[in-house]
């Protein structure tokens, strides 16, 4: 098996850990709306099948980034979301 695709699986394996990770957060109820409606949003970045898996994650992190700062986020959805984020950071083209 070449490299380049290990690569290309590990980094779908990313993927899909992000994604559970951001479902947890768009499903958990004692998490406010726009929290919840980020997370849905960056899980369809994650999900465009047009772009490369790089840019996907970039887009997920630029939106995962500007709420993560949200004064009315749980402490334990931030860590969900900063683990969602560590995920994707390793995602390079």
């Amino acid at each position: 098996m070449s490299a380049k695709l290990k690569r290309k699986e590990e980094y779908e394996s990313r993927v899909k850990q992000a994604l559970g990770v951001l479902n947890e957060v768009s499903q958990d109820t004692t998490t406010p709306r726009n929290i919840r409606r980020a997370a849905k949003t960056a899980m369809d970045q994650l999900q465009v099948p047009d772009l490369s898996l790089g840019v996907r994650a970039a887009n997920a992190i630029s939106t995962l980034d500007d709420i993560s700062q949200d004064p009315n986020m749980p402490p334990y959805t931030r860590v969900k979301i900063w683990n969602a984020v560590s995920l994707l950071e390793a995602i390079k083209d």
